[in-house]
């Protein structure tokens, strides 16, 4: 086995760090419009999915689902979700 190190080194003391509970740490719940685009976009993928548990794929049902899964992608995109900094 190799040896591990022990010790300190040096700079990296506990006198900088974040205090628990600080407002950087905190929890950021997202915007209502995040949580609507992603909503979308969960909902068109268990609509397409379900088209293929059916007898048979069903094409016209996966391809509604693909649309509401690109709406919601479309809200996403519109509302900056994905260019937003949450922290």
């Amino acid at each position: 086995m190799a040896e591990q190190a022990t010790g300190t080194v040096e700079g990296t003391g506990t006198a900088g760090a974040l205090e628990h509970g600080s407002a950087h740490l905190e929890h950021n719940p997202g915007r209502p419009i995040s949580w609507v685009g992603t909503s979308i976009v969960i909902i068109g993928f268990v609509v397409g999915g379900v088209a293929f548990f059916l007898s048979k794929p069903n094409w016209i049902v996966f391809w509604v689902g693909a649309g509401i899964a690109i709406v919601g992608c479309l809200v996403l995109l519109f509302s900056k979700t994905m260019s937003t900094d949450w922290y």
